[in-house]
């Protein structure tokens, strides 16, 4: 394995990302930004749970292209539109829709709020880095 995560015991445990990644590998991924549109760019759902299902699927299709895996990323930048803490259970449920079907493992990752994405009904892009061997 090229990635190793952690949790130091002196930062915030959670169960949503690690809070460190240690990679080994000589090649870098990078995903572009990923959103809850189906393979025929339609929006697999009106909600935020349902589109962050996509987006992570969508990543991980998109990984999966050059030999990678959700196993092999060191870094997540998610966008969520119009954020607020009570949106949370919505986006963790999600992820956990999709967490073994995708062999999903938090890495580190940032959550941003943002006005708008770049179509209208869009609620989450996702983006990934990667480190490969």
């Amino acid at each position: 394995m090229t990635v190793t995560l952690s949790n130091p015991g002196d930062l915030l445990a959670t169960d949503a990302y690690h809070h460190v990644a240690v990679a080994t590998g000589s090649r870098h991924v990078h995903v572009a930004g990923q959103v809850g549109w189906d393979a025929q760019g339609e929006l697999a759902a009106p909600d935020l749970a349902g589109q962050v299902a996509q987006a992570y699927r969508n990543v991980a299709t998109a990984l999966a292209g050059v030999g990678a895996s959700f196993a092999d990323v060191v870094r997540l930048t998610v966008y969520v539109v119009d954020w607020d803490v009570a949106q949370y259970p919505g986006f963790a449920d999600g992820v956990a829709r999709v967490a073994d079907e995708i062999g999903f493992t938090a890495p580190p990752a940032s959550l941003i709020g943002v006005a708008a994405l770049f179509a209208p009904g869009i609620l989450v892009e996702v983006e990934a880095t990667a480190v490969l061997d």
